[in-house]
């Protein structure tokens, strides 16, 4: 009985809330294209610090559970083996948790003045390119520097973070500061390469992955012009990159680089790179190869169950997008147009459709908003890596969806932007922008202060 009331009670405070919420945003919810709903059919009404942690809606009870299941699993703190729970961390890692460092299903934060850079991830290689056109790893490191080891061992390194900063200075002789930050190994267990290549990143937020891999390849093709044949200065390439399951080379479109075909091998690849844990995917330890690796013949062939790295992989895929928020401010409006008129839009693309998917139909057919073209594109010398990976260059990111990026400061309290955070609000990350996207950028530094805000409350709303 108790249990009954409880759901009813759910469901009445559900209905009320979406009452509330949609004659307060006075948004049409009866127009599935409007731009109110980020994810189409599956947008969730929340604008607080859980709306990247949505389920999709309208699944079945089965698929509501392996979702739940997913979660879970995508919180679970691993240990060392044996132990009765989650074992098999290490021997070298990252982090313990999906969650670590996806927080609250979001946005990673760079650490602070002092602070240990461990819950960033540092890429690294040496120049080069490997069996099927990948970056080539690092002796005795690998192709990501892991700073935490289970006991008896010593993590592989840290790296230090310090900032220089420079004022830029607008047109209407407003300024903003800029910080270029400067990485440093410190702490390395043994000696490294001094030709080793190094791309710092931070966790992307994993709402909406779903309806991203829902997107046809020839969809995102259209949008490619690596040739730049229409001389407008944005070219968009994609990347191909190799698929573990299917043994050949696909199109890329996770991860900063593009780097990752689809959400089960970018899932896989965390739990065998950031946590140690071996897979399906990935049977073999992180570590093997090393100085420190030591194998254990008695053990699993791999100690994640693949059910569990389904359920991980179907929760991710089933993450809802937020709605959008103050569409009809006329600040925001106005934003919106200058986005457009500026170029932003070019390849941060408002509008994709997802394919036809009679097996999923919650994902189906569905037009979403998400800002992007899952293209790489060269952004200058400013934010390059100079590290290559698969097709993308050195100079090249794929465009980062903006979907709930006005979101950043309520789910995870700070507004660190770009791919390793150096960007303290939006501003900042425009006014990185550059190569294809310079500009764009400039257009945007030569509006009015009053137009700029405008452009950023437009990304706010987003």
């Amino acid at each position: 009985m108790r249990k009954t009331t409880k759901a009813l009670l759910a469901i009445l405070a559900a209905v009320i809330f979406f009452q509330l919420a949609c004659s307060k945003m006075q948004m049409p919810i009866d127009n599935p294209e409007s731009e109110w709903l980020s994810g189409g059919s599956q947008t969730a009404f929340d604008g607080g610090s859980g709306s990247f942690s949505h389920m999709f809606s309208g699944m079945t009870t089965v698929q509501n559970r392996v979702h739940e299941v997913g979660d879970g699993q995508f919180s679970a703190t691993f240990v060392t083996a044996p132990a009765p729970l989650n074992p098999g961390l290490g021997p070298i890692y990252n982090n313990v948790s999906c969650i670590s460092c996806h927080v609250s299903d979001g946005r990673g934060k760079v650490p602070g003045t002092g602070e240990s850079a461990a819950n960033m991830l540092f890429r690294i290689s040496i120049p080069g390119t490997g069996e099927h056109g990948n970056p080539v790893p690092v002796p005795n490191f690998g192709d990501q520097l892991q700073p935490r080891s289970t006991l008896g061992l010593s993590p592989e390194g840290d790296v230090s973070i310090t900032y220089t900063e420079h004022i830029y200075t607008f047109s209407d002789g407003t300024t903003c500061s800029l910080r270029t930050p400067d990485y440093k190994f410190i702490n390395l267990y043994t000696a490294i390469p001094s030709n080793v290549l190094l791309s710092p990143r931070v966790a992307a937020p994993v709402f909406g992955l779903g309806l991203l891999e829902a997107v046809s390849e020839a969809d995102i093709l259209k949008m490619a012009d690596p040739n730049d044949t229409n001389h407008d200065g944005i070219k968009g390439q994609a990347n191909y990159v190799w698929d573990v399951l299917k043994q050949q080379k696909v199109l890329g479109r996770f991860g900063w680089k593009a780097n990752q075909p689809s959400i089960l091998q970018q899932v896989a690849a965390a739990y065998n790179g950031d946590m140690g844990i071996t897979n399906l995917l990935f049977p073999k330890e992180s570590s093997e190869g090393q100085t420190q690796f030591s194998s254990n013949p008695g053990s699993a062939s791999y100690e994640l169950a693949d059910s569990l790295l389904y359920s991980v992989e179907f929760y991710v895929k089933t993450l809802a997008v937020p709605v959008r928020r103050n569409v009809t401010n006329p600040t925001v409006i106005q934003g919106k147009n200058l986005f457009a008129k500026t170029g932003c839009i070019k390849c941060h693309v408002s509008d994709l459709r997802t394919q036809v998917n009679v097996a999923f139909p919650q994902i189906s057919n569905q037009l979403i908003h998400p800002y992007t073209d899952l293209l790489l594109h060269d952004m200058g010398e400013g934010l390059a890596d100079n590290r290559p990976d698969f097709d993308a260059s050195g100079r090249q990111w794929r465009t980062a969806p903006l979907w709930g990026i006005g979101l950043t400061q309520k789910v995870n309290n700070h507004t660190n932007f770009l791919h390793d955070g150096r960007a303290r609000n939006l501003l900042e990350a425009i006014m990185w922008h550059g190569g294809e996207a310079e500009t764009a950028k400039n257009n945007f530094a030569q509006l009015s202060k009053k137009d700029r805000d405008a452009l950023v409350a437009f990304l706010e709303s987003l």
